[in-house]
């Protein structure tokens, strides 16, 4: 596969996802927020319990290389946090509850996206 259909697999996917969550309680903050050479995919607020939510959107067309949730390695949980400090303190955020989540997709354009959420992923 080469590096733009990747990239629009996985565009997609984030967009799959942020429709998830908007249609399971969550109301959208940003997406795409970047720092430094990494970014976070989606910031929510979950409706339910007023946590800022972190998503990280994984999304694989199949499972050759495995699910793709596995391929959140501890150093990117690491650049995840130091992102999601790094928003917190741009945005003078402070007195709020947070959390990781973060969504897998298996989906191939023809099937229907086989969606998992965890939440609270990490810490």
């Amino acid at each position: 596969m080469n590096e733009s259909n990747k990239k629009t697999i996985g565009q997609e996917g984030e967009d799959i996802a942020a429709d998830y969550l908007l249609k399971n309680g969550f109301e959208l903050v940003t997406r795409n927020y970047r720092f430094g050479h990494g970014e976070i995919d989606i910031i929510v607020k979950d409706k339910s319990d007023g946590y800022l939510v972190f998503v990280e959107v994984k999304t694989r067309q199949n499972l050759e290389f495995g699910e793709p949730e596995y391929a959140i390695t501890k150093s990117k949980i690491k650049q995840l946090k130091k992102i999601a400090e790094s928003y917190l303190y741009e945005k003078e955020i402070k007195e709020v509850e947070c959390r990781f989540d973060v969504i897998a997709i298996i989906w191939n354009r023809e099937t229907k996206p086989q969606i998992t959420h965890y939440r609270n992923a990490f810490d």
